[in-house]
């Protein structure tokens, strides 16, 4: 048995069990965003958002956004690069906040 489970992912709406005003919210903001082609496409936005669903590690979503890249036209070299951009990037976030390390030492003199 795994801490995430398949399945769960169709059960998300559940989430607004207890306050279920504000999940119809998000959902009714998460599918405008989205849901449709705007300034960038459907396609595009599923890239984006599998490259964060890696970046943030989650499966559900790894899942969720796998499929929609299919289904909106993605190739599996797009899907690929999309995942090394958002890895390139948490590597450079990564080292950047090394600037703040190096002020922390020459403040002491280092």
């Amino acid at each position: 048995m795994s801490y995430y489970e398949p399945e769960d992912l169709g059960r998300f709406a559940e989430v607004g069990k207890f306050r279920p005003e504000l999940m119809k919210s998000f959902f009714a903001y998460y599918n405008e965003v989205t849901g449709q082609d705007g300034a960038l496409t459907k396609r595009e936005k599923a890239l984006i958002a599998l490259a964060v669903a890696h970046s943030e590690k989650c499966p559900y979503c790894i899942d969720a956004y796998t499929e929609q890249c299919l289904e909106s036209g993605a190739n599996p070299d797009q899907m690929t690069e999309a995942i090394h951009v958002a890895a390139a990037m948490k590597a450079g976030i990564a080292l950047v906040h090394g600037i703040q390390m190096q002020n922390a030492m020459e403040k002491k003199g280092i």
